[in-house]
């Protein structure tokens, strides 16, 4: 089968994975030596999880995409009862006073990673089953969104509040892709806007990333610390960076260098080219995953459709929301790089969504062959 795989976007993924392997080598190498004294520990950690994501997805590509429309409701399930184990202490996992991860045996594992990927694949099932109650009745989005409000209180209690951003939004785009009507679109827009508003100022810590965003250096040794450092790093990257290995900002001025802050050291490294670089990789990447839906829709896999869909929402809206936090346009939010930054379940979970697309663009490639019906 594999010589019927896309090989642009294979080299997408390939060049995409290599180098956030090689920045997160680079971001963490001062606090690895620092917290465990072997500079690479990080890069060999995201090395394993990267071979253990390729075991995942050559697993998870043999399986035909109808068996995904087929569990994912029980895959929604299970995440929601994952969602609700973390905030038992004991079971739990905590880390900077957010209650995120499960131990699994070995392997401690984000629920929040695992909720993007249930919603999406629950939601392009629902919107194959019920797509004309979607077009005509607010019934037909009102039903999702309860399940997304569960799932969202879930997170908030976390707390997670950028994944639970991440979530909506993909939902929504989803959905507006699935026939849902402009009109009630809007209005579902706009009400989810003003519950995201007033969640987003309902906490002191949420309200002062809110506020120091805007003028950062006001606070610069309190709340707006870690945007400043990213800042000074941007503006240290200049027009080529100042190489590779050579930034100033990840030996300890720059908190979460290697996960949530990554972008900024690109910045500082590989300067405003290599940024765009980055920038033109993932637009490349997205727009091939919007064809492969594009190609699916017509030919009738619609479930296939939505999922590609939903998967370069996903990608789209973190990597936007990453890039725009690292650079101070948006809110200070703990949300790293789609298959860059350091982290396992992240990783993993990415690799998972690339062979699921791989499998969609070797279904859509069989049928245009005539090999399949």
């Amino acid at each position: 089968m594999y010589f019927l795989l896309d090989k642009t976007f294979a080299v997408l993924v390939i060049t995409i994975l290599g180098l956030g392997l090689l920045m997160v080598a680079s971001a963490s190498i001062g606090v690895s030596d620092q917290q465990i004294h072997q500079p690479f520990y990080y890069f060999y950690r995201q090395g394993i999880y990267l071979l253990a994501g390729i075991f995942l997805g050559a697993i998870v590509i043999q399986f035909e995409i109808a068996v995904w429309e087929k569990i994912g409701w029980i895959i929604l399930a299970a995440t929601l009862v994952g969602l609700a184990l973390v905030l038992i202490p004991g079971i739990g996992y905590s880390v900077n006073g957010s209650a995120r991860w499960l131990h699994i045996s070995f392997i401690r594992i984000q629920v929040s990673e695992v909720a993007k990927f249930a919603v999406v694949i629950f939601l392009a099932g629902y919107l194959v089953r019920q797509y004309e109650e979607i077009k005509t009745q607010w019934s037909g989005f009102l039903k999702p969104l309860g399940i997304l409000a569960v799932m969202s209180f879930l997170l908030l209690k976390e707390p997670d509040f950028g994944a639970t951003v991440v979530i909506i939004a993909t939902a929504l785009g989803m959905m507006f892709l699935g026939g849902m009507r402009l009109r009630n679109f809007s209005v579902l827009m706009l009400l989810v806007l003003a519950v995201l508003s007033i969640i987003a100022i309902s906490a002191p810590y949420r309200i002062a990333r809110m506020t120091t965003f805007l003028n950062p250096w006001d606070q610069a040794f309190s709340s707006g610390y870690q945007l400043t450092q990213s800042l000074i790093a941007f503006g240290r990257g200049g027009w080529l960076g100042v190489g590779l290995g050579n930034s100033i900002q990840k030996l300890f001025y720059l908190p979460e260098a290697h996960t949530d802050f990554l972008f900024a050291v690109i910045a500082e490294e590989l300067g405003l080219l290599g940024m765009i670089g980055i920038i033109i990789l993932f637009v490349l990447l997205v727009m091939k995953i919007f064809f492969m839906g594009r190609d699916a829709q017509k030919l009738g896999k619609h479930f296939a459709a939505y999922l590609a869909y939903g998967f370069a929402l996903w990608i789209t809206i973190q990597f936007t929301v990453s890039v725009g936090v690292n650079a101070g346009i948006l809110p200070t939010k703990g949300l790293t790089l789609p298959l860059m930054s350091y982290g396992g379940s992240s990783l993993l979970i990415n690799c998972i969504v690339i062979a699921l697309l791989f499998r969609i663009d070797y279904e859509n490639r069989l049928m245009s062959l005539g090999l399949r019906e």
